[in-house]
């Protein structure tokens, strides 16, 4: 699961680089198949969803400030492993936590 994540991410940055250099036909050919090793990954949740789910884990945590996010991240990384991008997850933590 955790490589065909990390292939469809790596699809999504490659067919953005190529819309940036004018290719959209060789961005569309990346998109597709993107969309192929989607189709075998879970369903990704909301921003909401995940913000709910980040709250949860704060509580559980019992994190207070930014100096916890460490322990946060760990527990919502493992909790939300494949159906949240670590990017969000963490955008999320550090908003919660501020």
């Amino acid at each position: 699961m955790k490589i065909i994540s990390k292939l469809a991410k790596q699809g999504k940055e490659t067919a953005t680089t190529y819309t940036q250099a004018g290719r959209q036909d060789l961005a569309d050919a990346e998109l597709a198949q993107v969309e192929v090793l989607e189709s075998y990954l879970p369903k990704q949740l909301s921003h909401e969803e995940i913000e709910a789910e980040v709250m949860k884990i704060i509580a559980e945590v019992g994190a207070t400030s930014m100096k916890e996010m460490g322990k946060v991240m760990g527990t919502a990384s493992k909790q939300l492993a494949g159906k949240a991008d670590g990017r969000v997850i963490s955008e999320i933590v550090k908003k919660l936590l501020a």
